[in-house]
């Protein structure tokens, strides 16, 4: 069975945000095929696209290499979050069916649920979900995918302190959803504005830190065809 590229182009995606490929690391086809479980060529395609998107550079005699962005850069894609995101939910406003309505109401609930609870790890991964959601509901795959890659990045390079207030950060998602339910295109860019200018306030950019990491590339096998415990 032949593994498609996208598949393995988010395996090793996913591997770049968690640290196991180290900023600047050589990313040879060979171990990647064999670390991944797949042939050499969606390994090719897919260092393609990462480097597409920024998460790998080609250094002349090295190859394919783990991109080292620089803290100008890096602040750069929190400026572009707090501009792209109020966009993405006003054309939510517009565009959401009613599927996308359900997602998003039923993440804000679970999130004010989390929150009450003070169950900080569910609240991480319930809001990307959310703002997933929220990005797909812009019906512009371009829109959508920016969006997706900002956050890619953002977690690549930034350490995220959990909200002072999880009751209070979730109630922002719910005024979101309320004007994107309601089809009102500056509420929700206002709203959304206000709740990712707070949210950047708790990013803290991560320091190169190389120890242990080689060992986890060498140790890990994470073939794109299995499950996976991330999501």
């Amino acid at each position: 069975m032949r593994i498609p590229a996208h598949s393995v182009c988010t395996a090793i995606r996913d591997d770049i945000v968690a640290g196991v490929h180290e900023r600047g690391g050589r990313l040879t086809e060979e171990v990647l095929a064999r670390r991944y479980g797949v042939s050499r060529v969606p390994v090719r395609e897919a260092l393609r696209t990462l480097e597409a998107e920024g998460f790998v550079v080609t250094r002349r005699h090295a190859g394919a290499c783990v991109a080292e962005p620089t803290e100008q850069e890096a602040a750069d894609l929190l400026e572009m979050r707090v501009l792209l995101e109020p966009l993405g939910a006003s054309r939510a406003a517009q565009r959401r069916t009613e599927a996308h309505l359900k997602v998003l109401r039923g993440l804000v609930r679970l999130g004010q649920e989390r929150a009450r609870q003070g169950n900080s790890d569910d609240l991480r991964s319930l809001s990307g979900w959310f703002h997933e959601t929220l990005a797909q509901a812009t019906g512009s795959p371009a829109l959508t995918s920016a969006l997706t890659q900002l956050r890619h990045k953002i977690a690549w390079m930034y350490a995220v302190e959990g909200p002072s207030d999880p009751v209070e950060y979730w109630a922002e998602h719910g005024a979101i959803v309320d004007a994107v339910a309601r089809g009102d295109g500056d509420r929700a860019r206002s709203v959304t504005a206000l709740h990712t200018e707070r949210a950047s306030a708790g990013h803290r950019l991560r320091f190169a830190s190389g120890a242990g990491r080689a060992d986890r590339v060498r140790n890990s096998q994470h073939a794109v065809n299995m499950p996976s415990g991330r999501h």
